[in-house]
């Protein structure tokens, strides 16, 4: 039995036509396989070759060609967003020279002198080095072609003082190299400072607003810092330019604390009062909250609000027994601190406020994260009345150094990386 079924598979491969229709079957199963791999080689090569022709390989495998859809759709992975209980904002700073800074002053045309502290003469770049770690989980890197993905066919506006315009510089910077010449654009429109995107019809801007209801300093460049008088109940000067953005992230805290009480009208707007601080700092918001559940359309516009920004105005906080400032501080405070430019009774206000909110905003808590960064501030390397500091002025650091703003890159961009974390986590796919 054996013997005839091997003489009958041995028959099979000598029998001419029997051999010659195995090779045809097996020739017109691997034609089309060799027929799809030249079609995909082919258009492999096409794919290339256009974008070598058009000179922006990330772009525009991502970006928007004129008239058309996008190309290939940026998709946000679920180990992209951070888990539901993680507290981003508890946390620590560790050294990360490999990975940051995200970007170079000379690579960012697009910041103020106020902030290029090391292009100013600092001498040290290790404020620039550290990452913001949280406890226990991680942030999502910031990815600027994802940012930008987020923000096709949108805008994102920053609205406060002068540290709001430093996050929204460290945002340009963040995003900007990835989008080609040409393709960018700042204009200045006082009070604002609007950066577009040309190919996803996108824009991050500014708005100036130091006490983001209106006030006799909402000129964006002739303001008085000394003499200052705020309209509580009024914001719709404002308001009518914040209408319809697709992310708002507001700030205002430090032009308020100049003094504990302030020239402010209520009511009639030529009957004007000291108030305490914290009683006008209260009324404004409620201002502020009413505006925002008259006008916010809370399906398709996000509402952020940052905490606020500390100072490091007195070493003896954080070093007892010295009577100095920021000036020649070169690392983060380790371990607890929150100092005293930071008002907690202004804290308690913005949360009772968010509270009672009838729409969604989500509070940015920025304040403990940065009061470890005293090493962080423009210090003597930053600009006052428009101008950088004169040799004279440097040499006295503590009448001149600048202890409230901060240098880029540096903190902000920490700020920019916890915001884009919470726009990715709220993201969807394919929307």
């Amino acid at each position: 039995m054996l013997v005839t079924k091997v003489r009958t598979v041995f028959n099979f491969f000598n029998h001419p036509l029997s051999m010659q229709s195995l090779i045809d079957r097996r020739i017109q199963f691997l034609f089309p396989i060799a027929l799809y791999s030249i079609l995909i080689l082919g258009a492999a090569r096409l794919v290339l070759d256009s974008l070598k022709m058009k000179q922006s390989s990330v772009l525009r495998l991502y970006g928007m060609p004129h008239g058309g859809r996008s190309r290939l759709p940026v998709v946000i992975l679920a180990e992209d967003r951070f888990e539901d209980n993680c507290n981003v904002f508890e946390g620590t700073w560790v050294w990360d020279n490999m990975s940051y800074p995200q970007y170079e002053e000379e690579s960012c045309p697009y910041l103020v002198k106020q902030t290029t502290c090391h292009k100013n003469g600092r001498p040290d770049s290790f404020y620039k080095n550290w990452r913001w770690q949280p406890k226990g989980c991680n942030l999502p890197r910031f990815n600027a072609l994802k940012m930008l993905h987020m923000l096709r066919d949108k805008r994102i506006m920053f609205i406060g003082d002068s540290l709001q315009r430093g996050q929204f510089e460290s945002m340009i910077c963040l995003i900007q190299s990835v989008i080609p010449e040409g393709k960018k654009s700042l204009q200045r429109i006082p009070p604002m400072k609007i950066f577009k995107i040309e190919e996803f019809n996108a824009s991050i801007e500014y708005y100036w607003a130091p006490f983001i209801v209106e006030s006799i300093s909402d000129h964006a460049t002739n303001h008085t810092v000394h003499k200052r008088m705020v309209k509580l109940d009024s914001i719709n000067s404002h308001g009518k330019h914040w209408k319809g953005v697709d992310i708002l992230v507001f700030e205002s805290y430090v032009w308020w604390m100049h003094k504990p009480l302030i020239n402010a009208t209520y009511g009639s707007p030529h009957h004007v009062k000291e108030y305490e601080v914290t009683t006008a700092y209260k009324l404004a918001l409620e201002t502020w909250a009413n505006w925002l559940e008259s006008n916010i359309k809370p399906l398709t516009q996000k509402v952020f609000f940052m905490s606020m920004s500390p100072t490091h105005l007195w070493s003896w906080e954080w070093k007892p027994g010295y009577n100095e400032n920021c000036f020649n501080e070169s690392y983060p405070i380790q371990g607890p601190y929150w100092g005293t430019g930071s008002n907690l009774e202004i804290m308690k206000i913005i949360h009772d406020a968010l509270q009672v909110l009838k729409i969604d905003v989500t509070l940015l808590n920025i304040t403990q994260l940065s009061e470890y960064r005293k090493d962080a501030h423009t210090s003597v390397y930053g600009e006052r009345k428009g101008k950088l500091l004169t040799k004279e002025q440097r040499a006295n650091p503590k009448d001149f150094a600048d202890c409230i703003h901060w240098c880029l890159p540096g903190v902000p961009d920490a700020w920019n990386e916890i915001l884009y974390a919470y726009l990715l986590k709220g993201y969807q796919n394919f929307s």
